[in-house]
């Protein structure tokens, strides 16, 4: 992130190139120094997510430290072919892989950790949104052009035009600058001008777009905001309601701060700048030993004492880890849904998931550690408005099938599998998405993010002003003008339409490795006997979860059951506001008689950072998170599933659907 003031017009990238092959003695080969003949025939690795380029807990660190671990994730079958120093030792400054690169957690720590290991080009067959925009925001190149190899090899100079071709104008200027920080700087100082889109003002528009344009940023410095409309491709800034960030991330964006702004640098409208330490306050309760001695606990720690220490200097409000006990006030996507989303928000996260707030009808997407710390200081986010895809869920879900059933359904759709959603808006529609509470459609926009999306999003309607006054307290008049005006025209233009008959989905499992696995559990080959049940995460603590682990262990304990001996089961609740719910219905006492630990709120196993992950990679999990990527949540094999199954699972110590007692008279 060097300012240039006079961009060069070509490139020289003088260096190695590193294959990441499904092979993992190819990978070993080339990490001894053999320089592949590139054939493309050599089977790449699809789908590497960020949880393979940076585990998580490389992610303790934030500085340039981070080379020494590029890649150590990256799985090959069985195998974890690159060791720590193994790139940055081989003199890499490219890196090849095929589909879905840079897939997951929105985490910049990959693609800074692979800048740090000298790679300055990233080519793939298609690139996740986050991934790149956080590699753009870097100052890190990135292509589909596998042309480009043999150029490269030939140590031919190369038109930077290359790397810009395609590219809305704003993403080509920062790529030119060299990232996004000198890009914002010269913004400020109106060196630039971004011309608003010229999009036709009767154009029809999503509910997503309307709310796109209601915050489209016309003139930074004077504060004017908003445009008749927008359509997909046009490129700008987007005003932000809220700007969040955890522990993972607001070190580094801090560093990054101090680093170019000054330690006592304005942030802009700081009260809408919240700060979370809700993943890593369990991680003692977790981590190796082997790792200890390596100092990562403390290196842990100094993310929390960062954080806080930011939070000290400049007066922002920063939701904690607890006091009396092991664990934190909440998940940041909990509290923003619960406490501060509301209808035709723009909402900026430094997590993959801050799409959760979807549900209310927000505007509510991720991004990289450099997006949040020039947020800090312009209020504004970059943003190319995404096409949109419609998902229309029709047919009534049957009793113990629910919104992560109809997510993991969705992820195996052959459109989705095929990339067909990565970087779109989408829009869940239908009657059946209408008959769902508020909490039920938080799972599906919350894993949105598991298709890739940008975000995803659901009209408000008369539940969403139900909840609103009931769950958020609002006065109904306010809360019904909130929703006014947040709906799709008719005739608004979507991409893609995938339909969903509802009524044919039964309870589903992903199998391990990827959330896009999807089976019924029914279709199991045979039984799958577990060790561990863990029922948390941000898609899977929200308080009518915890009604249906209740719905679950309530009349098991009722009839003496127990989890059994030789399973460790836990629950883990979003917030304190959840775990007072859960106390005011009297759930505490029986999830607990039922054998179950009842955990402090937090992320914990989810990340590999709190109880419930595994410890052994023959140990089986079944899980109600989000993602079962190698390595997410410990060295075990990890399925999916819906809270339902979960708890039922746990009490069987296999992998079961819930059945639901029929009433007696009814068919």
């Amino acid at each position: 992130m060097i300012e240039r003031r006079d961009p060069p017009d070509v490139v020289r990238l003088s260096g190695r190139i590193l294959f990441l092959t499904e092979d993992p003695e190819l990978i070993r080969r080339q990490l001894a120094g053999e320089d592949l003949d590139w054939d493309p025939s050599i089977p790449l690795r699809d789908d590497i997510s960020t949880d393979e380029i940076t585990p998580a807990w490389v992610c303790y660190h934030f500085d340039p430290t981070l080379a020494e671990y590029v890649y150590i994730g990256l799985k090959c079958g069985d195998e974890f072919p690159i060791t720590p120093g193994d790139v940055k030792r081989g003199g890499f400054v490219a890196c090849v892989s095929g589909k879905r690169r840079g897939k997951g957690s929105s985490r910049e720590h990959s693609p800074y950790a692979e800048l740090m290991a000298g790679i300055r080009l990233v080519i793939a067959q298609n690139i996740e949104r986050i991934y790149e925009e956080n590699c753009q925001d870097l100052g890190l190149l990135t292509s589909t052009d596998f042309g480009l190899i043999e150029r490269i090899r030939r140590g031919e100079r190369i038109p930077l035009d290359e790397f810009t071709r395609g590219r809305d104008p704003i993403t080509a200027a920062i790529v030119r600058r060299g990232g996004l920080y000198p890009y914002n700087v010269a913004r400020l100082r109106r060196a630039v001008k971004v011309l608003p889109p010229d999009t036709d003002s009767r154009r029809p528009m999503t509910i997503a777009e309307k709310i796109i344009a209601s915050h489209w940023v016309t003139d930074l410095a004077a504060g004017r905001v908003g445009i008749p409309a927008v359509k997909p491709g046009d490129a700008g800034f987007v005003r932000c309601d809220i700007r969040f960030s955890h522990e993972y991330v607001t070190p580094m964006a801090a560093t990054f701060f101090e680093q170019y702004v000054g330690s006592d640098g304005e942030i802009r409208e700081k009260d809408s700048v919240l700060l979370f330490r809700d993943h890593l306050a369990m991680l003692d309760l977790v981590m190796s030993e082997e790792k200890r001695k390596k100092g990562l606990l403390d290196v842990a720690l100094r993310l929390k004492e960062k954080q806080e220490e930011f939070a000290r200097r400049h007066g922002l409000r920063l939701h904690g880890e607890l006091a009396d006990r092991k664990g934190s006030e909440a998940i940041c996507h909990t509290k923003i849904f619960y406490a501060y989303a509301l209808p035709g928000m723009v909402i900026l996260g430094s997590d993959s998931h801050t799409p959760h707030a979807g549900a209310v009808g927000c505007v509510a997407f991720g991004a990289g550690t450099t997006a949040i710390f020039n947020s800090w200081m312009t209020q504004d986010v970059r943003i190319k408005v995404p096409a949109s895809l419609r998902i229309e869920v029709n047919g009534p879900l049957a009793p113990g099938v629910t919104a992560k059933d109809l997510v993991l359904e969705i992820l195996r759709h052959p459109a989705v599998k095929g990339g067909g959603a990565i970087g779109t808006i989408v829009e869940w529609a239908g009657p059946t998405v209408r008959a769902l509470s508020v909490d039920e459609r938080a799972t599906l926009t919350n894993m949105s993010a598991e298709m890739g999306a940008f975000t995803g999003i659901v009209e408000p309607d008369e539940t969403t002003v139900e909840w609103l006054v009931d769950v958020r307290g609002l006065d109904p008049n306010e809360a019904e003008a909130l929703c006014e005006g947040l709906y799709s025209d008719e005739g608004a233009e979507y991409a893609t339409r995938i339909e969903v008959d509802a009524g044919r989905l039964r309870p589903m499992v992903a199998l391990p490795g990827d959330p896009g696995r999807g089976i019924f559990v029914d279709e199991l080959p045979g039984p799958v006997a577990i060790d561990i049940a863990y029922m948390g995460s941000c898609t899977a603590s929200k308080r009518e979860d915890m009604d249906m682990y209740a719905a679950v262990l309530q009349p098991a304990v009722a009839e003496g059951q127990r989890v059994p001996d030789d399973v460790r089961a836990y629950i883990q609740m979003g917030s304190l506001e959840v775990e007072e719910y859960c106390r005011e219905k009297g759930y505490l006492e029986f999830f607990q008689r039922a054998g179950v630990k009842v955990l402090a709120p937090g992320c914990g196993a989810c990340i590999n950072a709190g109880p419930g992950v595994s410890t052994r990679p023959d140990e089986v999990t079944v899980s109600s998170i989000n993602r079962n990527f190698p390595g997410r949540s410990g060295p075990g094999k990890v399925y999916l599933a819906n809270p339902y199954t979960v708890a039922a699972s746990a009490l069987a110590g296999r992998i079961v659907a819930w059945q639901p007692q029929v009433p007696a008279g009814v068919a």
